[in-house]
C-alpha cells in the first residue's frame, strides 16, 4: 500500500527485503492464490521461490547459514506474504517458531545439525501442543513420554499441526513425570524427526491425512499419532538436562507465534482494504462511484484506522521481543486487536462488494473464510484477554 501500515526506523536491508517480498507477492502469489485455494492445492512453485529468496532462513543466525534478521523483519515479511495469501505465511510460521526454539533453547548439537538445513528449507519445522481434547488448556494434554533406559517412549495423539505432513522435525510438547509440584514442570518438548509425507513417517509416528477446513487451504493441517515412538534423551529440546522445561520453552515460542498471527491479520486486512477501495472507486451507483457516498467513505476511513492501529501494536510487540524484553502482554494485545479488527475489516470489504462478494470469482470471498481462523489461532481472543489482564494486574498491583 502507498500509505497504510508504514514502519519507521527500518534499515536499508529491511526495506530491501520487504520490497522484494512485496514484489514476489504481487507477481507470484496473488495471481495464483484463488486457483490454488479453491483446489486446496499445495503451492509447490511458490514454495520453491521462497526457498530461492532465503526466506526459510530469515531469522536463523548467519553462523548457521541464515540471514540473521530480527523478529520485526520476520513479522513484516509475514504481513506481506499474508497480503498475498494467508496460507503462504502458514508454511513459514511454524517453521520460524521451531527455528526460534532451537536457536534459543536447543543444544549445541541440535543447532549445528538442524539449523543449517532449516535455513535452506531442506528441513522444515512443525509445532505441536494441541490435542483432540484440549486446545487453550495446555495443562490438560495427555500425550506422555516415559523413560526407558537411555531412551524415551512417546504415546498419544496431537492435533492441528500446520505443516504436519511436509515438515521433517516437529517440536512436540508431552508430559514427563519429573516429580515437579506444578503440572507445568512435568512437561517436556521433544524434537521428533520424520520423513515428509502422510502415513507412518517414522517408526510409530503417523500423519493420518489432511483435516478438511473452511479456509486456510493449500497448506496442510494434520493430526499426529504417537504409538510407541522411541527417541534418545538427546531429542529433548536443549538436551536431557532440559526435561521438565518444555512448557516454558513453548510459551516463549508462542509469543513469537502471536506476533505472527497479528502480522497475518494485518496482511489480510490490508488486502481486504485494497480490494474494497478499488471496487468502491470503480463501481457506480446513483450516478457516482461508491466511494463518493459518505456511508462508504466512512467505512473506508474506519477500515484504514483499524489497520494502522493493529499494525502499530504488532510492530511494538516485535520490537520488544527483539530488545530481549518480555512481551507476553504486548503480543497478546497485538494478536487480540489485529485478529478482531481483521474480521471487521474483511466483513466491511465484503459488504462494499455487495452481491459480488458472495461469488467465488471475487477474492474477498476467500478472505471471508480465512479471517475467522485468526480469531482462534495461537489462542482465542478470550485467552488473550486473560493473559493481558493478568499481566496488567501484576503491573498495577496495589
Amino acid at each position: 500500500m502507498a500509505r497504510l501500515a508504514q514502519t519507521p526506523g527500518l534499515t536499508d536491508v529491511q526495506r530491501s527485503i520487504l520490497e522484494t517480498v512485496r514484489e514476489f507477492a504481487d507477481k507470484e502469489i496473488i495471481p495464483h492464490a484463488q486457483r490454488l485455494e479453491h483446489a486446496d492445492e499445495y503451492p509447490t512453485d511458490i514454495l520453491d521461490g521462497m526457498r530461492e529468496m532465503g526466506l526459510f532462513g530469515l531469522t536463523i543466525d548467519e553462523e548457521h547459514g541464515g540471514l540473521g534478521e530480527s523478529l520485526l523483519t520476520y513479522a513484516l515479511v509475514v504481513e506481506e506474504l499474508s497480503r498475498g495469501w494467508m496460507s503462504i505465511s502458514g508454511i513459514v510460521n511454524t517453521h520460524f517458531i521451531v527455528a526460534y526454539l532451537i536457536s534459543q533453547h536447543g543444544s549445541a548439537e541440535q543447532k549445528a545439525r538442524l539449523l543449517p538445513r532449516m535455513a535452506t528449507g531442506e528441513v522444515r519445522g512443525a509445532f505441536s501442543m494441541s490435542e483432540p481434547e484440549c486446545g487453550s488448556d495446555v495443562s490438560a494434554i495427555k500425550s506422555k513420554a516415559v523413560r526407558q533406559g537411555d531412551d524415551y517412549v512417546l504415546n498419544g495423539q496431537k492435533m492441528w499441526l500446520t505443516n504436519g505432513a511436509y515438515s521433517s522435525v516437529v517440536a512436540t510438547l508431552v508430559k514427563t513425570d519429573t516429580g515437579a509440584d506444578s503440572v507445568y514442570g512435568n512437561m517436556s518438548t521433544f524434537l521428533l524427526e520424520k520423513e515428509p509425507g502422510f502415513g507412518e513417517t517414522a517408526p510409530g509416528l503417523t500423519i493420518p491425512g489432511k483435516i478438511d477446513k473452511m479456509g486456510y487451504k493449500g497448506v496442510e493441517t494434520t493430526e499426529m499419532v504417537l504409538d510407541g515412538v522411541t527417541v534418545p534423551a538427546s531429542a529433548v529440546l536443549g538436551g536431557e538436562e532440559k526435561v521438565g522445561r518444555g512448557f516454558y520453552q513453548m510459551m516463549d515460542g508462542i509469543e513469537v507465534g502471536r506476533v505472527n498471527v497479528a502480522a497475518r491479520a494485518c496482511g489480510i486486512s490490508i488486502r481486504a482494504f485494497e480490494l474494497a477501495v478499488a471496487y468502491a472507486q470503480q463501481r457506480k451507483t446513483f450516478g457516482q462511484p461508491l466511494a463518493r457516498h459518505q456511508a462508504i467513505a466512512f467505512k473506508l476511513a474506519e477500515m484504514g484506522t483499524k489497520i494502522e492501529a493493529a499494525h502499530s501494536l504488532m510492530v511494538n510487540a516485535a520490537r520488544l521481543k527483539d530488545a530481549g524484553q518480555r512481551n507476553d502482554v504486548e503480543a497478546g494485545m497485538a494478536k487480540l486487536l489485529a485478529s478482531e479488527y481483521c474480521a471487521e475489516v474483511v466483513q466491511e470489504a465484503f459488504r462494499i462488494h455487495g452481491g459480488y462478494g458472495y461469488s467465488k470469482e471475487y477474492e474477498i470471498e476467500r478472505l471471508m473464510r480465512e479471517a475467522p481462523f485468526l480469531l482462534i489461532g495461537e489462542g482465542t481472543s478470550e485467552i488473550q484477554k486473560t493473559i493481558i489482564s493478568r499481566g496488567l494486574l501484576k503491573e498495577y498491583k496495589l
